[in-house]
């Protein structure tokens, strides 16, 4: 038995070897000691004895007998040899006994290599094994600008914490976004029944994912199981079957597939061109009323269904979006039929109300929450012919769109001000959630303080934080001027939003950057009635729509009461940044921690921006992690959360 299996086994050797020498590719085992010089290195690490994960380990330490095996650590050499005989006895002893002893090894950026114990994995390789007990040294690489190494140094604070190192990606960041799917915050230590639930879910997901033909797919299998999160959830994982899975998995298949050639979010900036105006636009209101009389009105070209997280009365971000839908429906109100579901607040509240937008006949539905992404791609599978449009930024996802609007652009102009009216050279800035862009627009305004007031302070506050008294913290920091919230619900009617005198009686606003979603929906609904929003697909992966001052999505109002100059310096720059003259995150950009982060004072990628999650140096103050946020910021933050070690 064991003498055929090693036939078997070089069969297999050979058959790498003959493919890889068509490809052109070294056909042995990687030797480590081959690579290192290529690298500099930190040093090394002792992570004792460990599972090693099978599919992992890639070659040899030195060069030793690495020809006796192909890249595929199947055997090469005869049957009659020596080494064939030893392999076909250990093989024997693994199906009477187990192979206990452990190899020795080295890890370098995530894979191993063997020091002693080639045929051991050979062996286990041949057998199917998961992994294989070892001894290993963690050789560390220097951390350079490197996607790889970036992405390395964060698997190892992933693994520092969980104990996991069953799972890679090939995108930075995606570590981070995996922990908060998973409910945990990077760095946060893993129990072992933590652990131990991952472990099996994420080889439950492996299972299902190669049964369906994943290994075809040049991604890894932690790229396909953070889009299969994404959709599906982690909560309950661990009771789905394996057929629940591959169904799962089905509607999926075309986003894993294109996530190779596609990227994952392809960001559209700027709106299209908007078409010339018709004869019938042309025209005067009362003009138009006398056309309406004479012709009766056409039937609207489209239903449209807007979902709202709470309601108008008790969301200042939902009774933004609805100023926007009302802008919506007097431009636009002879072509549309617009429906209103609100009071959403869970995911199923929100599915069940997709359903019925459909069900009422809507053929586009925006969800105005990050909160409903989840919902808004399941439902998006099951309906491929409704355009969907989610309120998040930075998601992957082929099965809907999403949008957002780059307010740190009108943040950096409010930041101006800020640092010429202060009279303490400290300004006070409150957040909402530690989200996608926001951390963009706390840096932004901090370095429109810092342009014109290079001595002041922004003192970082966020609403979202436990046990956080706002008022006392700024009024202890002496700050003169805050920056509040953006927008006002009908039931919160205090002036302090928008930029603000904090010693003013009168809680004057002076300046406030604005959302006018109304504008992004007109041009966005005017592209489907046209015909050009399905051409827009062509782009490829994701798209996000991510549109700044130049779209008028973003704004800025500002107080008369600020002196004539200031305006028109403020003016100035914000031309500057409509006509892309300008841009915010470029020079030398310093951290807290005074490390540069756009080398050689180059603007920062809209990846960069998007996942920003630093802060500039003359900011004080944190991100708070998961943990210290209040419980209704939680979901939002797990779903579209940034993260941050700092204190």
């Amino acid at each position: 038995m064991s003498v055929s299996d090693y036939t078997k086994a070089r069969k297999l050797a050979q058959k790498a070897y003959r493919q890889d020498i068509s490809e052109k590719k070294y056909p042995y085992l990687q030797v480590l000691d081959e690579l290192l010089p290529f690298f500099e290195t930190a040093g090394e690490h002792d992570l004792g004895l460990i599972e090693i994960p099978i599919d992992r380990i890639v070659g040899t330490k030195t060069a030793g007998r690495t020809k006796a095996f192909a890249s595929n650590f199947m055997p090469l050499l005869d049957e009659d040899s020596e080494f064939a005989g030893k392999w076909a006895s250990l093989y024997q002893a693994h199906i009477d006994e187990g192979i206990r002893e452990p190899v020795i090894a080295c890890e370098f950026f995530n894979s191993y290599y063997i020091i002693e114990g080639n045929k051991r994995v050979s062996v286990l390789k041949y057998s199917g094994a998961v992994s294989i007990l070892g001894y290993v040294t963690r050789i560390i690489p220097v951390l350079n600008e490197s996607k790889e190494s970036r992405l390395y140094y964060e698997f190892m604070d992933f693994n520092r914490a969980s104990r996991i190192n069953t799972i890679y990606f090939s995108r930075p960041g995606s570590f981070t976004d995996l922990c908060g799917m998973v409910g945990k915050a990077p760095g946060e230590p893993w129990s072992e029944e933590e652990r131990q639930v991952f472990s099996s879910c994420l080889l439950h997901f492996t299972d299902a994912f190669l049964d369906k033909g994943g290994g075809k797919i040049p991604i890894t299998t932690g790229d396909a199981f953070l889009v299969y999160l994404n959709v599906y959830g982690y909560d309950g994982m661990v009771d789905r079957s394996q057929d629940t899975l591959k169904k799962q998995l089905t509607p999926l298949w075309n986003d894993l597939e294109a996530l190779p050639t596609a990227g994952y979010v392809s960001v559209i900036m700027q709106p299209e061109k908007e078409p010339e105006k018709n004869l019938l636009q042309k025209l005067t209101e009362p003009e138009k009323s006398i056309i309406h009389k004479l012709l009766p009105p056409a039937a609207p070209e489209l239903m449209v269904g807007f979902l709202y997280y709470k309601t108008v009365e008790t969301s200042s971000w939902t009774y933004g979006h609805d100023l926007g839908r009302h802008y919506l429906e007097d431009n636009l109100s002879d072509r549309l039929k617009i429906r209103v579901y609100d009071g959403i607040e869970t995911d199923a509240e929100c599915r069940q109300s997709m359903e019925q937008a459909i069900e009422d006949g809507c053929s586009v539905i925006f969800t105005t929450s990050p909160r409903f992404l989840g919902p808004s791609i399941q439902v998006g599978m099951k309906y491929p012919h409704i355009k969907i449009l989610n309120c998040s930024l930075n998601s992957y996802s082929g099965h809907l769109r999403t949008y957002y609007g780059r307010l740190y652009e009108a943040k950096f102009l409010v930041g101006m001000l800020a640092g010429i009216l202060t009279r303490t050279d400290r300004i006070g800035y409150i957040a909402d959630f530690p989200i996608f862009g926001a951390t963009a627009s706390i840096n932004a305004f901090a370095l429109g303080v810092k342009m014109v007031n290079p001595t002041a302070f922004v003192h970082l506050v966020w609403s979202a934080e436990k046990d956080c008294d706002i008022y006392r913290i700024l009024t202890d920091a002496n700050v003169s001027h805050i920056s509040g919230r953006d927008m006002i619900s009908p039931l919160h009617s205090s002036r302090r939003y928008g930029l603000y005198d904090l010693s003013d009686p009168r809680e004057r606003n002076l300046a406030s950057s604005i959302w006018h979603w109304g504008k992004f929906y007109q041009r966005i609904l005017q592209t489907i009635l046209n015909g050009s929003f399905d051409r827009t697909a062509g782009t490829g992966g994701s798209i996000n729509y991510w549109w700044g001052i130049s779209s008028g999505m973003i704004d800025l109002i500002v107080s008369q009461s600020v002196p004539e100059r200031t305006l028109k310096l403020v003016e100035l720059v914000r031309k500057q940044i409509e006509n892309g003259e300008f841009q915010i995150f470029s020079g030398e950009l310093y951290d807290q921690e005074h490390q540069l982060r756009n080398e050689n004072g180059g603007g920062l990628s809209p990846e960069e921006i998007i996942r920003m999650d630093w802060l500039a140096d003359n900011v004080v103050g944190h991100i708070p992690k998961v943990e210290q946020l209040v419980e209704e910021a939680v979901p939002m933050v797990k779903i579209q959360g940034i993260e941050s070690d700092r204190g």
